[in-house]
């Protein structure tokens, strides 16, 4: 099954990756865009920015579609992440983002080859014990994301991959998730 883990940072997704393929050792671990671009050489600004978002967007775009041969694989975020992050930046930054035609293509498409997406939410109260780094960006981006995923607002899910919202305690989370029947 190829699965995407979407949610703000901070809401657990890495951990639940690491949870699930400690679990099912038979699942590739497709790393962060963030980390993949780092790795590469790319500069980022100190912050969150437009144009590292619309950078990482495109990354994980490459990333879902360069692994489509790859029957089970888990993708540290999805396009969904980004496009949420771009929304919110955006604003702060005094402009309106939207994709162009050409990349909310790709977007589908990547979206389209996916099996399900897993959300994770933030929880309150919040699981994490130590101050996170941006939390207003982070609640926005959170909130941005419920509703892209909830109402499908930009039309990207109809035909896309299932979503299930995750939440509860890290091993409940684990036992929802390995809890989904393969395909």
């Amino acid at each position: 099954m190829r699965i995407a883990v979407t949610g703000t940072h901070g809401s657990g997704k890495t951990t639940l990756i690491d949870d699930f393929i400690a679990a099912y050792p038979g699942y590739e671990h497709e790393q962060e865009p963030y980390w993949a671009l780092a790795q590469l050489g790319t500069p980022f600004a100190d912050g969150a920015t437009s144009a590292d978002l619309e950078e990482q967007l495109d990354q994980s775009c490459g990333m879902i579609l360069a692994s489509t041969a790859s029957p089970d694989i888990v993708y540290d975020r999805c396009p969904l992440d980004f496009i949420a992050y771009l929304e919110v930046v955006a604003v702060q930054e005094g402009f309106e983002w939207t994709p162009s035609g050409k990349l909310l293509g790709r977007i589908e498409k990547a979206l389209g080859s996916l099996d399900l997406v897993v959300f994770l939410p933030l929880s309150r109260p919040d699981e994490i014990d130590v101050a996170i780094e941006l939390p207003r960006l982070r609640s926005k981006v959170d909130a941005r994301l419920k509703a892209i995923i909830r109402d499908d607002e930009l039309g990207l899910l109809e035909d896309g991959p299932n979503i299930i919202e995750l939440r509860g305690t890290r091993s409940e989370r684990l036992a929802l998730l390995g809890a989904i029947p393969a395909g």
